[in-house]
């Protein structure tokens, strides 16, 4: 009988942790399907926490200047425009053309800016120009795009709650949460927790 009884306990033991098999299952899947999105919103969360480090104080776009030489130009200020943005390949359309004394033109687009002095041929093109990759990522993580990119960010937030909860459950013993992960998350907590009681907004 009390073989029986062990027996009996021990089947009944695996039974109620059969899930857990299940639930890594599901976190190493999930896992490796957000693996792009972590990537996207770690490194612009980091570029973004440190602005004042760019040289411009932009995380999406870096400065420059060009000079370029082409020659004395004549005709209407539109025509020296044209002729200018045909020459340096500008497709972007113009925002405003006018003159700063009488013999230099600016002509003003879209993040970018272009100093004629029709006398010398002289063209200083100043602007902006996205950084490799960063501007992309701070686009989406700043949910700048159209709206069907909120349900793929909430979706992906979703699932970074799913991943914290069935972490939480997949190790059973000393090495899983009713040990040691308890105090794990009870560091992980307390460090929001301090910061907003000794440094938060009062």
């Amino acid at each position: 009988m009390a073989d029986s009884a062990v027996a009996s306990t021990k089947a009944s033991s695996k039974k109620s942790i059969a899930w857990r098999p299940w639930i890594r299952a599901i976190h190493r899947d999930a896992g490796y399907i957000v693996v792009g999105l972590t990537f996207i919103y770690a490194l612009s969360g980091i570029a973004v926490n440190h602005l004042t480090d760019w040289s411009d104080g932009d995380a999406s776009f870096q400065s420059y200047t060009q000079t370029y030489e082409l020659g004395p130009m004549t005709g209407t200020d539109d025509e020296i425009a044209a002729r200018v943005k045909e020459k340096l390949h500008i497709t972007k359309e113009t925002r405003e053309v006018y003159r700063r004394s009488d013999d230099e033109l600016d002509v003003t687009l879209d993040k970018r800016s272009l100093h004629i002095n029709a006398k010398t041929g002289q063209v200083v093109d100043e602007g902006q120009k996205p950084r490799f990759f960063l501007r992309v990522a701070n686009w989406l993580h700043l949910n700048r795009g159209k709206k069907a990119w909120t349900y793929v960010a909430d979706t992906y937030a979703a699932i970074l709650l799913f991943l914290s909860l069935s972490g939480m459950l997949m190790i059973p013993g000393k090495r899983g949460f009713f040990f040691r992960g308890a105090i794990l998350v009870g560091l992980g907590i307390a460090v929001p927790v301090l910061y907003v009681t000794f440094s938060g907004p009062t």
